[in-house]
C-alpha cells in the first residue's frame, strides 16, 4: 500500500483583499507541520499541490520544517472552488468584509446555501467550471496517485473543497456531504488515505498532531 498525506493550506488572509496569501500564523502553522514529519521520520517520494499561492506556499513552508526540497507536480485540479462567486451566484447584492462574528456567520450560511446551490446544478458561479468538473479535476489527482505511486508516501496540499469532495468521495458519500466537511476542515489539517492501484481508502481526517499542544492551541484556525 501508498499513503497519501492531504493537507489543508495554512491559514491565508480571510478578509482581506487578495484572500490567496497566506498569514504569518499561516505560514508558522505549515513550518511547525514540517518540523513535524521531519521529527515523526516521515518522508515524502512525491507530493502534488494545487497551482494557488496560498497552496504553494504552504507547500514551501513545509518543506522549509522538514529541511528537505520538495519538487511537487503541480495539478490545477486541487485548486479551490472561488467562494466569492459561489456567493454572489445566490446573493448578488454586495456584502460587508466580515470583521464580527455576526457577519462571519452571514457569510457561511450564504457560503453553505451556494455550494449546495451550484453542486445541484441550479446555479453557474461566474468563471467557475461545473460542480462534475470540479470533482473530474481532483478525482484525476487520485487516479495519478494510484498509477503512478503505488506503494509511496505521497504529499498533496490543496483546499478544503477538494479535501472534502476527496473524503466524501472516498467514503461514497452525496455529493453534497462535502459542504460539512468542508467547514469543519482546519488549516494546515492533515488527513491520510492508504491506496492500491485499484482504490484508496480513508485512514485519517483532519487531524492537527503538529499542533497537540498548549503552546499551539491558539494556532488552530478554520478560515
Amino acid at each position: 500500500m501508498g499513503t497519501v498525506y492531504l493537507v489543508r493550506h495554512g491559514q491565508a488572509s480571510f478578509g482581506a483583499d487578495n484572500y490567496d496569501q497566506l498569514s504569518d500564523l499561516g505560514m508558522r502553522q505549515c513550518v511547525r507541520l514540517g518540523e513535524y514529519f521531519r521529527n515523526k521520520g516521515v518522508k515524502f517520494d512525491a507530493a502534488l499541490v494545487g497551482t494557488l499561492e496560498r497552496q504553494k506556499q504552504s507547500l514551501a513552508c513545509i518543506a522549509e520544517g522538514l529541511q528537505t526540497p520538495i519538487d511537487p507536480l503541480s495539478w490545477p485540479g486541487l485548486n479551490e472552488y472561488d467562494s466569492k462567486a459561489v456567493v454572489q451566484a445566490i446573493h448578488p447584492e454586495p456584502l460587508e468584509r466580515p470583521t464580527t462574528p455576526e457577519l462571519v456567520r452571514e457569510h457561511f450560511r450564504l457560503l453553505r446555501e451556494g455550494l449546495a446551490a451550484w453542486i445541484e446544478g441550479k446555479t453557474k458561479p461566474e468563471g467557475m467550471i461545473s460542480h462534475a468538473d470540479f470533482v473530474s479535476g481532483i478525482t484525476s489527482a487520485l487516479d495519478h496517485v494510484r498509477a503512478t505511486h503505488y506503494g509511496k508516501n505521497v504529499l498533496v496540499v490543496s483546499s478544503g473543497g477538494p479535501i472534502s469532495t476527496i473524503v466524501a468521495h472516498t467514503l461514497g458519500a452525496p455529493l453534497n456531504a462535502m459542504i460539512e466537511i468542508n467547514l469543519r476542515i482546519r488549516n494546515s489539517s492533515v488527513s491520510e488515505l492508504t491506496f492500491t492501484p485499484k482504490r484508496h481508502s480513508l485512514v485519517t481526517y483532519n487531524t492537527l498532531p503538529h499542533l497537540d499542544s498548549a503552546e499551539h492551541q491558539s494556532w488552530i484556525t478554520y478560515a
